[in-house]
């Protein structure tokens, strides 16, 4: 039985209290979505906890069932709340957050919050540069270059599908490497050392191919993480780290000194 189901929440979550007036330039459904995001960010809401059912939403807004179910939907889209069909809607686990100011070991992340970490490889190889590929490395076009794909897993699940190309003049014993024990961020922070790194994120809609290895429907959008690293101004590594959307977030806290802010 899903965790969600095993935490009723006091009925209070479900008193019909009225819901504040909303600007009238606001549409109906963005008022509910508000209203339930605003119940989950300040913690009235947690984890788990049951939304009030549509048919409360529903004489609670004084809005039809289609204005609900599509306020619902969205919030199920972006992640906020899951709905399992025959039972209700619920507050979703909050997604795990990458900080974009360092290289953080997702197998640690996943382990600290006490969840299965997997990695699954799906290709390590010694291809040929392409322009691109070659570009981005400080390459010759055609040079040598090593090629991994990686899917990580959270208790099963796919959070990121990794695609990544290494300099084997600056990493020689990379393809030599197992993968499954050690995931390729983890390995190149312990035998290279990089002085500069770069970050570049986008939203983007995944390949089909790329949408079956993270188990997910390809017209949802993903966050794509392009990261390059450098010691001595030479480029070690690029690598393009795909999230679905609904289950991961990029994000950083930093001072006005511009250093990031630890722990």
């Amino acid at each position: 039985m899903p965790s969600s189901l095993r935490r009723p929440r006091p009925a209070s979550v479900h008193k019909k209290t009225p819901a504040k007036a909303a600007p009238q330039n606001v549409a109906l459904y963005q008022q509910i979505k508000d209203f339930i995001a605003g119940k989950i960010q300040d913690g009235t809401w947690k984890a788990g906890d049951r939304l009030p059912s549509e048919n409360d939403l529903v004489m609670q807004f004084g809005m039809s069932r289609m204005t609900v179910n599509r306020a619902l939907r969205e919030l199920v889209e972006q992640g906020r709340i899951k709905r399992i069909a025959g039972v209700g809607s619920f507050v979703a686990d909050e997604k795990p957050q990458a900080n974009l100011l360092q290289i953080v070991s997702l197998a640690e992340d996943i382990r600290r919050r006490g969840h299965d970490y997997q990695c699954k490889v799906i290709t390590v190889e010694r291809v040929s540069a392409s322009l691109e590929v070659a570009s981005a490395l400080g390459l010759s076009t055609g040079e040598s270059v090593f090629h991994s794909v990686c899917v990580h897993l959270e208790d099963g699940v796919p959070m990121q599908l990794e695609d990544r190309y290494v300099s084997p003049r600056m990493v020689p014993g990379f393809a030599q490497q197992d993968f499954s024990k050690e995931q390729p961020s983890d390995f190149l922070v312990r035998t290279v050392l990089f002085d500069q790194m770069e970050h570049v994120v986008d939203a983007v809609l995944p390949s089909r191919e790329q949408a079956e290895l993270l188990q997910m429907d390809a017209s949802q959008p993903c966050l794509l993480l392009t990261r390059r690293t450098w010691t001595r101004d030479t480029p070690i590594t690029i690598v393009r780290c795909l999230h679905p959307g609904a289950r991961y977030r990029l994000g950083s806290r930093f001072r006005t000194d511009g250093n990031a802010v630890m722990g």
